[in-house]
C-alpha cells in the first residue's frame, strides 16, 4: 500500500513537470506580444517604479558600494578596481537616478 501511494506520488510529480515544460514556449510567446520594448511607459509603471523599484534599487546600490569597499584591496591585488567599480557601482547607481522614469 506504502509503494502505491508513492508512485503514485512519482507520476503525479513526472506528469507536473511535463506539463510545466510545455507551456514555457507559450509563455515565452506572450512576453512578445505583451510586453513591447518600444511602447512608452503607463503611469501604472511609472509609479510602481518611482516607489517601489527605485527606492528597492537605492538599498540595493548602497550595498553593492559597501561590497565594493570590501572587496577593493581583493580587486587592487588582481589588477580589475576599474571593472568591479563599473559593475558594482557605476551599473547600478546608474540603473537607479540616472534611467528614464518607467522604463523598467
Amino acid at each position: 500500500m506504502r509503494n502505491l501511494g508513492k508512485k503514485l506520488a512519482g507520476y503525479l510529480l513526472a506528469a507536473t513537470f511535463a506539463l510545466t515544460s510545455l507551456s514555457l514556449p507559450v509563455s515565452a510567446g506572450a512576453s512578445d506580444y505583451y510586453m513591447d520594448a518600444a511602447a512608452e511607459p503607463s503611469g501604472g509603471d511609472m509609479l510602481a517604479d518611482a516607489f517601489l523599484l527605485r527606492p528597492v534599487m537605492l538599498v540595493g546600490s548602497v550595498v553593492t558600494v559597501a561590497t565594493f569597499v570590501v572587496t577593493l584591496p581583493f580587486s587592487a591585488l588582481g589588477g580589475n578596481v576599474k571593472e568591479s567599480a563599473d559593475k558594482l557601482v557605476v551599473e547600478p547607481l546608474k540603473y537607479t537616478f540616472v534611467r528614464p522614469l518607467g522604463d523598467i
